[in-house]
């Protein structure tokens, strides 16, 4: 696995801003643990930022979340707390036994009745969504396998509408976007990505640095118009 490395000020400046600011909950907390306990690669949204996920989808106004990427469901947790109790939020995870540990967290912190999880390769799962005529979501997170990105990206806009928002995680990656021989697994999927949110006629993308416990990092952030 790719190794991100930290720094102990950054470290110790998200737990601050976590305990003071963030606040994760109870649900939350053991949702982490379980990952923990399941065995898991510890590789979850720092808290900071699935409460910015939370907020994005309260200030977008989104009743309907795609994610793409569950493992345990931390920041699926994060963003269906961010939905209206009508809301929805279907999420795509390649891994069964991830998918049942994410069902019972979901259940647990007592939003079961907004998630939906669909096991399997997620471009098959989102291609299923095209096929079944699901309704345009109004958020999408990415946060998957990164050598599929430009293909997530790509059913973002086929499943969103304009004025969809669309997250990518993981968009610097310890500075290998400029030098793809750091990571030839990850990095040159996201690239490839953050090119086409540049180019891409129904996408107006930013991307923003980030430091803490998930090392250098970032995350883009896009508008299908």
């Amino acid at each position: 696995m790719f190794e991100h490395k930290t720094q102990p000020g950054w470290v110790a400046v998200e737990e601050f801003l976590t305990d003071s600011v963030v606040h994760p909950d109870g649900a939350l907390q053991r949702a982490v643990q379980s990952a923990v306990d399941a065995g898991m690669p510890p590789i979850e949204v720092a808290p900071n930022a699935g409460k910015l996920l939370k907020l994005l989808v309260q200030l977008s106004g989104a009743r309907r979340v795609l994610e793409v990427g569950t493992l345990a469901g931390f920041s699926t947790i994060w963003m269906a707390q961010g939905l209206p109790d009508d809301g929805r939020l279907v999420t795509c995870e390649y891994l069964t036994k991830h998918a049942d540990v994410a069902r019972a967290n979901v259940e647990a912190a007592g939003l079961g009745h907004k998630v939906e999880i669909r096991v399997g390769a997620a471009l098959d799962s989102l291609a299923a969504l095209q096929a079944e005529g699901q309704e345009p979501f109004d958020f999408v997170f990415i946060d998957a396998d990164k050598e599929n990105n430009t293909g997530y990206l790509e059913w973002a806009v086929r499943l969103g509408r304009p004025g969809t928002t669309v997250v990518l995680d993981n968009a610097v990656w310890e500075g290998a976007v400029l030098d793809p021989s750091l990571d030839q697994v990850n990095a040159p999927g996201i690239i490839s990505a953050l090119q086409l949110m540049g180019e891409h006629p129904q996408l107006d993308a930013t991307v923003i640095q980030t430091v803490g416990s998930k090392g250098w990092d970032g995350f883009a952030l896009a508008l299908v118009r």
